[in-house]
């Protein structure tokens, strides 16, 4: 199966890393079929699912080896990447109209205290909804107007995240379908 790592910290303080070097990296430590999506951070890899944590432990590790600094994996599988594209946070008509639509991602679920922080962050220009690891934000601002962030979110969750758009995800759903 494919396996995405959704990496966070890469671009923060003009840390600026190509995705060649990613690639690369990725490549070096033994993993099989690696490619880049985007210049944000997204790596693509065949791999199994026996142990996700341990494995974005492992490239947590590998990271800091190869970059200097450290960066925070998500991993998902193909199928659950598709899911979090085709989830149906909010209605279309509201998604046609937003001017974001984004995913932000959690190493574990959200327990019931922190989906209830989370969900008052709600306003009327910007919606949320948590689903398992994942808390889906839609908002009329645009990124940067908003006074909700993925650093509003570490720090209600007490975790880290990272943050990609809806599109994001449609599209590497739509490249690498599970098999």
């Amino acid at each position: 199966m494919k396996l995405i790592a959704f990496l966070r910290g890469l671009r923060l303080n003009a840390r600026a890393v190509t995705m060649a070097y990613l690639q690369t990296a990725f490549e070096a430590e033994g993993f099989e079929r690696v490619e880049v999506f985007l210049a944000t951070g997204n790596v693509v890899f065949d791999g199994d699912a026996e142990d996700i944590g341990g494995l974005e432990v492992a490239i947590d590790a590998m990271l800091v080896d190869a970059l200097g600094f450290e960066v925070t994996t998500f991993i998902r599988t193909d199928a659950e990447v598709r899911a979090i594209a085709h989830h149906k946070a909010f209605m279309p008509a509201l998604i046609k109209t937003a001017a974001a639509y984004n995913v932000a991602m959690f190493r574990g679920e959200l327990d019931a205290a922190a989906k209830e922080t989370v969900l008052t962050f709600r306003t009327p220009g910007e919606d949320l909804q948590v689903h398992g690891r994942e808390i889906y934000w839609l908002s009329g601002k645009k990124p940067g107007e908003s006074e909700i962030s993925n650093a509003v979110f570490e720090l209600a969750v007490g975790r880290p995240s990272t943050l990609r758009g809806v599109k994001t995800m449609r599209e590497i759903a739509r490249r690498y379908p599970p098999r």
